[in-house]
């Protein structure tokens, strides 16, 4: 009558139980969207339920396995499913604890937003992707919220990755929906730290074992000029000749940024070979220009007659 509510309606909140089972089990296509992100599938009733509680959005859940004493969080994909049934992605149920057909009690929530979490990797794998932060935030994308103590599951290049959920502040449950969330690693399960001091044991072992090098070097000799003058050196050591490795044996004096070029080296050529292919100049057979005087006599003929005829 006034234009304002006296008795505001407070949101009532959502509280049911379901069969669940995984996506698999979900009849028609596969939806590798929901096996690889934080959202379920519930039935059209429970969207019907929801509009008439006024509940607070985005939709999130709370999953609880009383059977385990296990909980979890996540949100809503699509309101597809059969009545009675909820289809969770399979990391999911296998952090509930839930086997096809089992029941689970769904319960809204609400998480406050997410400002860090700590992520560790379940394999030292993880750490030969270049820009993991990067490649974390756009698994993310399909979730919507995280708990701790949950085990999730990425996907990149087609290889999965486990990645179990330390900490969370400033909850144990938060919501991750257009967050600005930082992120830490800690060390992968499995991980150890380098040893300096044994990788100098091994590069000493490697450098005594290496065999003397053998064999025709090229470009061994010294350098002259034309004019007969001393050439002329930048320092006074002579220039150290580089001995190439044997194949199969690394190069240990090889230093950052600098390119080696591998050569064939040949065997030296024996004299008795050389003398054999020496080449002699102006050996060949030798020819002289004679005179032709037919062609002579009638050079004369035709100079005559001309002179004639202008007479």
């Amino acid at each position: 009558m006034f234009g304002f509510n006296v008795f505001p309606i407070m949101p009532r909140p959502f509280n049911t139980q379901y069969y669940c089972f995984s996506v698999a089990m979900l009849p028609g296509n596969e939806r590798e969207d929901v096996e690889r992100g934080g959202k379920i599938i519930m039935p059209p009733s429970a969207l019907d339920h929801l509009t008439r509680l006024n509940i607070t959005y985005p939709m999130l859940f709370k999953l609880n396995n009383e059977k385990k004493n296990r909980i979890t969080h996540c949100g809503v994909l699509e309101f597809v499913a059969d009545e009675g049934k909820v289809y969770l992605p399979h990391w999911m149920m296998h952090n509930l604890m839930l086997d096809e057909g089992d029941v689970v009690h769904i319960e809204s929530a609400n998480l406050p937003v997410a400002t860090f979490s700590r992520f560790q990797p379940h394999s030292p794998e993880f750490l030969d992707i270049s820009n993991p932060k990067a490649v974390l935030e756009n698994c993310l994308r399909n979730f919507a919220c995280l708990t701790t103590g949950d085990v999730v599951n990425i996907k990149y290049n087609t290889k999965d990755y486990e990645l179990s959920v330390l900490e969370t502040q400033p909850g144990k449950a938060v919501s991750i929906i257009e967050c600005d969330m930082n992120v830490e690693f800690a060390a992968p399960l499995g991980y150890q730290d380098p040893d300096p001091g044994k990788k100098e044991e091994t590069s000493d072992q490697s450098t005594t074992e290496m065999p003397p090098p053998s064999g025709f070097f090229p470009f061994k000799g010294e350098g002259h000029r034309l004019d007969g003058k001393k050439k002329r050196d930048l320092d006074d050591d002579p220039p150290a000749v580089k001995i190439p490795c044997q194949l199969g044996i690394p190069d240990y004096d090889w230093k950052p940024g600098t390119i080696t070029f591998m050569r064939n080296v040949r065997q030296p050529v024996p004299k008795e070979e050389i003398k054999a292919q020496e080449f002699l100049p102006f050996s060949g057979k030798g020819y002289t220009l004679e005179k032709d005087d037919n062609k002579e006599k009638k050079v004369k003929e035709h100079d005559k007659e001309d002179t004639d005829k202008s007479k």
